[in-house]
């Protein structure tokens, strides 16, 4: 063996030895490349050779941009299993405890793991404040408008287009509806496509404020079982579609929520064409598209789309700031009635808003913002998988997201997460019960966990306290078994 091999091979090991003693913990950054070097007085190239001999031992991962990492490895069996699912649809009816949970994670001294919120430290108020003073003052015109005649912005209308041209794009923009946020564009696709009593096919777990879309419209949901790395099952999506009794498919490809995986783009172009084939409309929730994870921004359906079948739907309240209350609907063959649902239902989306939202992204500012979002999104995410890990029974499983900012919980199967929400605020502690991501009432031994606010000390105990309030209900468990 070459000195140089011999060098890296001892840094490697030395490395190895602070992770195998908890000195460097899951999620820790590892020294800079450059910094090692100098420090170890070793060349650049054979500090890469020692940390790529870490990473195929499984102890680092490199991330984009941002260095190596410990990676997370305390879960004998880390991630859960798509889940068996019914096999009929069935009426859904979780608005009420949901409005319960999530009132509750509100109180103050609560620990927000509940709602799938950013923390403002993370998002460019100051920027939007001055956008909207200069907007104001270039264009007092825009308070004496229609509510009903200045309904999409051609400014931001163009910007939508140009960013579509990084997935495979560009989108029409004689397609494109502006709306008050996602969830209504989600809503105004759901009106056009379906009749109450309809079927509509979901990811199961789905996102639970599509759930409560389709129960607001007397809507039916069919859970298609989802794998936590690669989404929708097309397999299941198929078979179920095969009698022509779903009228539509409202799902989120691209960083799940809850599950936060994303579908691999050959699935993604089967689904488009069965559904094309059977009738059956494509609702896509894009909002998480631009919170990836890897090196390359995901392509979502609706750039597989070749009927116009599919209507993409998005907004920026996850990655500038909730309080915009402004989204799209790229609605292809569908964008008349979509417009006309619009008008009827709330007129024009705020014109100031619109123009601050298309000036914001056309000076580049947003791009540049995203960088340090995705990169601050994905370390807190690593950062909460790691407190899950120190503080949680050995037998939960996680997620591994690849992209947004929530994290699946399974605990052991005998968990509550319904029972143990209620003991877990009485401790400060909120986060949503997995049994509201099921319109068939599953995944009650499941939760998610909002990672949207940096991992300060004040969170690692929330999650510490957590893991205690389950520990010990294993531990009743036990006793009674006994």
């Amino acid at each position: 063996m070459s000195k140089e091999a011999l060098r890296y091979e001892q840094l490697a090991e030395e490395l190895g030895g602070l992770i195998a003693t908890g000195t460097l913990r899951p999620g820790d950054r590892l020294p800079s490349v450059r910094r090692l070097s100098e420090e170890q007085r070793l060349s650049v190239s054979t500090v890469v050779q020692a940390l790529r001999r870490l990473e195929d031992r499984g102890l680092v991962e490199a991330r984009p941009q941002s260095g190596f990492f410990v990676r997370h490895r305390g879960l004998p069996c880390s991630e859960p299993c798509a889940r068996s699912t019914p096999d009929s649809a069935v009426a859904v009816d979780v608005t009420q405890r949901l409005g319960r949970v999530l009132q509750a994670s509100m109180q103050p001294g609560v620990a927000p793991l509940a709602a799938a919120l950013p923390a403002p430290s993370l998002l460019p108020i100051a920027a939007l404040h001055r956008l909207y003073s200069g907007v104001a003052r270039r264009h007092p015109d825009l308070l004496a408008g229609s509510s009903h005649a200045f309904m999409d912005a051609p400014a931001l209308v163009r910007q939508l287009v140009r960013r579509s041209l990084a997935w495979g794009g560009p989108l029409d923009a004689a397609e494109i509806v502006i709306t008050n946020s996602c969830t209504e564009a989600l809503g105004l696709c759901l009106r056009v496509s379906t009749q109450p009593g309809d079927t509509v096919a979901v990811e199961s777990p789905a996102y639970y404020l599509m759930l409560q879309l389709l129960e607001s419209l007397g809507l039916k949901a069919l859970e298609i079982p989802t794998d936590p790395r690669t989404g929708l099952s097309i397999e299941a999506f198929d078979l179920a579609t095969r009698q022509g009794k779903v009228a539509a498919c409202l799902l989120v490809p691209n960083a799940s929520n809850p599950l936060g995986c994303i579908m691999p783009d050959e699935h993604k172009r089967r689904l488009a064409r069965l559904a094309a084939e059977r009738g059956v409309a494509v609702i896509e929730d894009d909002l998480y598209g631009d919170l990836f994870f890897g090196a390359q921004r995901p392509w979502p359906i609706k750039a597989f789309d070749q009927t116009g079948n599919v209507m993409l739907c998005s907004s920026f309240s996850k990655s500038l700031t909730p309080a915009l209350r402004i989204g799209f609907v790229a609605a292809g063959r569908y964008r008349s009635q979509v417009a006309l649902h619009k008008t009827l239902s709330s007129g024009a989306t705020n014109p100031i808003t619109q123009h601050v939202l298309g000036e914001y992204l056309e000076s580049g500012g947003y791009d540049r913002h995203l960088r340090t979002l995705r990169r601050a999104y994905e370390q807190q995410v690593e950062a909460m998988r790691a407190a899950v890990t120190r503080h949680f029974p050995a037998s939960t499983r996680l997620t591994q997201p690849q992209g947004g900012f929530v994290l699946w919980v399974e605990l052991p199967e005998e968990v509550d997460a319904t029972a143990l929400h209620a003991q877990a605020l009485a401790e400060g502690v909120a986060f949503v019960p997995g049994e509201l991501f099921s319109a068939s009432g599953m995944y009650r031994n499941c939760l998610r966990l909002n990672c949207g606010n940096p991992h300060t000390p004040e969170i690692e105990d929330a999650v510490r306290r957590l893991g205690k309030l389950i520990r010990e209900g294993d531990a009743r468990e036990d006793e009674q078994a006994a």
